[in-house]
């Protein structure tokens, strides 16, 4: 039995109704019944306007491609049905082996069911499909899933790029079948027989089971919650395939790097669907950067009450559990035990999200002026143009095969990697991890790439000549990196300081780099008004330099307009192109025993952020504010937890960077050394980089204050459109739902 077979894409919904009495018989039954743990914020249905919209929407999701064709969900569905038969055999095969009776080995049997994307019915073409295999008590992930299906799936020939991830966070086997891609997760029940129509749904199945099998039970529970709660399946559906695509194009989908992954965004479109039951796509899209651009993080998204139960799992409640409360986004799944799904969001990672959902919100406004169309809200983010200074990290393999499991490895450690750097600069520099990868095609061995950019928190006063130092947090990023259980001869880690105008080629389109020109507001997250003076117009530090000191400065301007084919920059030739740069690395590099220095040195004109890195920390690095250190990590072990796991070593050396070419925003919130605690009050509104609204400087008394304050939902009822929406955590008694106060804005329009 395939669980949930037969959701494979669904075609573009129809457009809603647009009579008034369609539209009052909506809003009745909208009234009748309430979704989510508050009243809607509006019951209107769609205009002619959003008809219409709506119907423009959808034509660029099917020209985009995001609709598999009927032949390749034919294909997912065998595919589906032989994998659960690989499954049942494997089964019965261990039921033998263990001395079970013949009617035992007879009655044995396994269930696939699936998850994610394919379950909720927003897949497209390539996607990867989630399964869970659910199996009997005596049959274990460890050795039973891991090792000896893993040796069955090996041996068959429509099985490639098979990939164990066993110390995941939700253990998964990784490959494809008939080039399908598969995500399988194993989770062994209680019963010693598996019926075929085994209920998933209830919450008996978690019965005697541990914390990894809870969260791969959780995929296929959370998946069929959010179906159930929300008003309108296929306006869902369309919503979340169009926020999908949007939050790809923009660089924030990735739950690995810090950012948000499938089932985040499913939950936060389900929330906005919940506030507009009879909205239909184009609106519940405008709708979404409404809210989310106003949403006072950390107070969480929740679909439904979080309740208690008598089986015992921990579920999200930041007065009861300290490590919840260093949660920057809390979206809290449906399915009891409620757990936070974004828990990998980091302080810098929710910096640039806020600032697409700005993006977003300017676009959608356009859209319903009719100054703009839906293209431009998908248009590409322009990464590489967004920042001076970069971290490239080089990820080097033997082979293909080695790369795969090694790259995977790196990936899952780069948002400790993000982590790191905020703890020791206490926040001062931000990071901008950017989750996609590139391959440089001219390196013989097996290689990839990935980026992050730098840039200094907005605010923070800086002398001239003062240095970010990170030397022994890469170094130490790197030691964790090397501990990779699986490491084989020849997969190396290069982490490289590159400034814009270093960036490798193979990274754009055909291996030619645009020139810096005047980068609109829209790719640089609505946030002109704190982009230096540099960033606007267009050049370099080392351009401007020339400017100053040569006539000829327009002639370098005029070049610089020019596309321009670049070399490629390896790790080992990148030194050469800036003086300002000095890169010494061992031509061999061994697992045990690697070191490289980096030091980036400021030059006179001093006009971008300096930052260096080195494998020896000086003992500079040990002494500065180690005394604070020290009083931080008291109080992380005070409050039982800590978001991070590495000691603080690599400490700011000398204070902030002088640095007036970066851009600058300001971060959510104020964290001091990521001491696992939540400052009672955000900081202006929740997005960064932007002044509050009247109404957000009305309602800031609705600050978070967790640690002294009892926890309870509610948003609320009547206020002013656009005033400031989130979840208040006040002092009241219990989560019972009677009690939860609405405390949400009317955002009707």
């Amino acid at each position: 039995m395939v669980g949930s077979e037969g959701l494979g894409a669904s075609p573009p919904p129809a457009a809603a109704a647009t009579s008034t009495a369609a539209a009052a018989a909506a809003a009745a039954a909208a009234a009748a019944r309430q979704f989510g743990v508050t009243k809607p914020i509006s019951v209107l249905g769609p205009n002619e306007a959003d008809v219409q919209r709506s119907m423009e929407l959808e034509k660029f999701l099917v020209d985009a491609g995001l609709y598999e064709s009927e032949e390749e969900a034919l294909k997912r569905q065998m595919v589906l049905h032989r994998i659960g038969q690989i499954v049942k055999d494997w089964v019965k095969q261990l039921t033998r082996l263990r001395g079970y009776s013949d009617q035992m080995v007879e009655d044995a049997n396994a269930v696939i069911f699936t998850f994610g994307s394919y379950r909720l019915g927003v897949h497209g073409p390539g996607a990867d499909i989630d399964t869970l295999c659910v199996g009997p008590s005596y049959v274990n992930r460890e050795e039973d899933f891991f090792f000896i299906l893993h040796d069955i799936l090996a041996q068959m020939e429509e099985v490639t790029e098979l990939q164990p991830v066993p110390d995941a966070h939700v253990p998964v086997m990784k490959f494809k079948y008939d080039r399908i891609s598969i995500d399988l997760l194993y989770a062994s029940t209680s019963l010693l027989v598996v019926p075929d129509d085994f209920d998933i749904s209830q919450v008996s199945v978690l019965y005697d089971v541990d914390e990894p099998t809870v969260r791969s039970l959780n995929g296929c529970r959370v998946a069929d919650q959010i179906l159930k709660l929300v008003p309108n399946v296929e306006h869902f559906r369309t919503t979340l395939r169009c926020l999908k695509l949007w939050a790809k194009r923009r660089g924030v989908y990735s739950n690995v790097t810090g950012f948000l992954g499938g089932v985040n965004w499913a939950l936060l479109v389900a929330r906005v669907c919940q506030l507009y039951p009879n909205a239909i796509p184009s609106m519940l899209v405008s709708r979404f950067f409404r809210v989310y651009t106003q949403w006072r993080w950390p107070n969480p998204v929740m679909l439904c009450p979080i309740e208690e139960d008598e089986l015992g799992f921990s579920v999200w409640d930041p007065r009861k559990n300290p490590r919840d409360r260093t949660h920057h986004m809390p979206i809290i799944t449906p399915a009891y035990p409620c757990m936070n799904s974004s828990y990998n969001v980091s302080i810098s990672t929710l910096r640039v999200m806020m600032e697409q959902f700005q993006f977003g919100n300017k676009i959608c406004e356009e859209i319903e002026l009719n100054k703009a169309q839906w293209s431009a809200l998908f248009e590409p983010y322009m990464f590489f143009e967004s920042y001076k200074n970069y971290l490239q990290v080089d990820v080097i393999a033997a082979d293909a095969d080695d790369l795969r499991s090694w790259k995977g490895w790196v990936e899952s450690r780069l948002r400790q990697l993000t982590l790191m750097i905020e703890r020791d600069t206490y926040g001062k520099l931000q990071c901008h991890p950017y989750p996609h990868e590139y391959v440089d095609m001219s390196k013989q061995c097996a290689h990839t790439a990935f980026f992050m950019g730098l840039q200094r928190k907005q605010g923070e006063k800086v002398q001239e000549g003062q240095q970010f130092d990170i030397r022994g947090t890469v170094d130490e990023f790197r030691h964790s990196i090397n501990m990779y259980m699986f490491w084989k001869p020849g997969m190396e880690i290069y982490v490289s300081h590159v400034r814009r105008r270093q960036i490798p080629s193979y990274v754009f389109p055909d291996g030619y780099k645009r020139a810096r020109s005047r980068i609109s507001t829209q790719h640089q997250g609505e946030k002109g008004s704190s982009e230096d003076a540099d960033v606007c117009k267009g050049g370099s530090a080392e351009r401007d330099l020339k400017r100053k000191k040569s006539p000829v400065g327009e002639e370098e301007d005029v070049k610089q307009g020019v596309l321009e084919k670049r070399m490629s920059l390896s790790p080992q030739t990148r030194d050469s192109v800036s003086p300002e740069i000095v890169t010494d690395k061992p031509s061999n590099l061994s697992r045990e025993n690697s070191e490289f220095n980096t030091t980036s040195q400021v030059g006179k004109s001093c006009d971008v952020e300096s930052i260096n890195f080195s494998a020896n920390t000086g003992p500079t690095n040990q002494q500065l504010k180690l005394a604070e250190v020290n009083e931080q990590s008291k109080l992380e072990n005070a409050e039982g937890g800590c978001a991070s796991n590495f000691s603080v070593v690599g400490v700011l050396a000398s204070g902030v960077g002088s640095c007036e070419g970066l851009r600058m925003e300001s971060a959510v919130g104020s964290r001091e050394g990521n001491n696992g605690s939540v400052e009672g009050s955000i900081d202006g509104s929740t997005n960064p980089g932007s002044s509050r609204s009247d109404s957000c400087e009305a309602d800031s008394n609705l600050s978070l204050e967790i640690g002294c304050a009892e926890f309870a939902g509610g948003l609320q009822e009547e206020l002013e459109p656009n005033a400031v929406v989130g979840l208040a955590l006040q002092s009241r008694g219990g989560m019972d739902p009677e009690v939860q106060k609405p405390v949400i804005s009317s955002m009707a329009g």
